[in-house]
């Protein structure tokens, strides 16, 4: 029998799944429900293209500059990370448990003139296929999952030696709930109400037991806040409420 051994519980939160779903026709509108990620796109993509070429060697400044490189954005969506990797020179996996985003994010994709892998799998059937990535891209994905810790043991075996994986998600504080979710989805209306559930917001300890055992290192912690003057957002020190970490795994040789 060739590849892991299937898990047998599942990480798919099947509601979370259905909402997104009902969504994915406006995953390419920067006016529409995904708005607020197209603002917090640009600091996600220049924190992954300044540690990716970091931690490879590469001149950020190359049109190519991950030329060679295999990707996994897991959750992937429309693709709105999927495909700037992509013209970053990168091999990308993008895979996501919704059939309905992966049409969206293929059309999309041939719309661009881009080539990128783009399967409706989970994170488990990657794992359990013996798949394996220098990055893994784990953004926004995990207060939308049903076993957090499940999910990230999956991911972290996907993760080669020297690999890197990113993991991008919402603090479960007060100050979160009253930012993230009563702010922006009931006083500004930023996303549709019920985007975000406070139980299912995940601390920087529920990442880093996970990916610890699963023989990845934390080596760097980053916030991400919100200028409601400048109407941008930037990394950092305040992780109360949106975060960013990377975590290695050693190189064995």
């Amino acid at each position: 029998m060739t590849g892991k051994a299937r898990q047998t519980k599942s990480t798919i939160d099947e509601d979370e799944v259905a909402r997104f779903s009902a969504m994915a026709d406006q995953w390419w509108d920067p006016t529409g429900k995904f708005k607020p990620l197209h603002k917090f796109n640009p600091v996600r993509l220049a924190y992954i293209k300044q540690e990716v070429c970091r931690q490879f060697e590469r001149d950020p400044k190359a049109a190519d500059a991950f030329n060679g490189l295999r990707f996994l954005d897991i959750g992937c969506g429309g693709g709105l990370l999927s495909e700037p990797m992509a013209r970053l020179g990168a091999d990308v996996v993008g895979a996501d448990p919704s059939e309905t985003n992966i049409k969206i994010a293929r059309l999309h994709m041939e719309s661009s003139g881009l080539e990128i892998d783009y399967r409706a799998q989970t994170a488990e059937d990657l794992a359990a296929a013996d798949e394996t990535f220098d990055v893994v891209l784990n953004m926004e994905v995990v207060e939308h999952v049903a076993d957090v810790p499940l999910f990230l043991q999956a991911t972290s075996s996907m993760v080669r030696p020297g690999g890197l994986m990113f993991v991008a998600t919402i603090n479960r504080t007060l100050k979160a709930y009253a930012l993230a979710i009563v702010g922006a989805e009931y006083v500004l209306r930023w996303l549709p109400k019920g985007t975000h559930s406070y139980e299912k917001l995940v601390r920087p300890s529920e990442i880093e037991g996970p990916l610890g055992t699963a023989g990845l290192k934390i080596i760097d912690r980053s916030g991400v806040s919100y200028n409601p003057v400048t109407d941008i957002w930037s990394r950092s020190r305040d992780m109360d409420v949106n975060y960013m970490m990377l975590a290695e795994r050693a190189d064995k040789s």
